[in-house]
């Protein structure tokens, strides 16, 4: 009985300790060109800064907003990122199914290098501007990738 409860209770802490834990979150975003004959520009863009967000932030109450200190929105911009060039969507042609499948391989590989530099990919999301009708023939398609590790 002895051993049982100090089992239970060494789980217990283990528990408690792995909720504890805190993690350390990074965001890819890849972006598609949806321009005719491929002249449109294609990336997956990694940021290298870090910013922190609350210099960034005002709070309003009473319709009233708070001081935020001496940070210009321009501050915000990042200086150090990566960019891995993409395929774009169409071609002369049109849709060309041979750049969907290089960007799938290309955007693969940097989820497996982040997976071994031990992210964990927790979270897709993904957006698109695509042709609003006659005459309109632009627009992109968004992916944000969110991974998280431990710190």
């Amino acid at each position: 009985m002895k051993k049982l409860l100090f089992i239970a209770v060494i789980a217990f802490v283990f528990v408690l300790e792995s909720q504890a834990q805190t993690f350390k979150y990074k965001v890819i975003t890849s972006v598609e060109s949806i321009v005719p004959m491929g002249i449109g520009r294609s990336r997956l863009i990694e940021q290298q800064d870090t910013i922190n967000a609350e210099e960034f932030t005002t709070e309003r109450t009473d319709g009233k907003k708070s001081k935020q200190g001496d940070v210009k929105r321009s501050d915000a911009k990042v200086d150090k990122f990566s960019e891995t060039k993409l395929l774009n969507f169409y071609s002369m042609t049109g849709i060309n199914f041979q750049n969907i499948a290089s960007n799938d391989a290309l955007t693969s590989s940097k989820i497996n290098q982040l997976s071994a530099d031990g992210w964990e990919l927790v979270f897709v999301t993904s957006g698109v501007e695509s042709d609003s009708g006659k005459g309109d023939r632009n627009g992109i398609y968004i992916t944000r990738y969110i991974f998280k590790r431990a710190n």
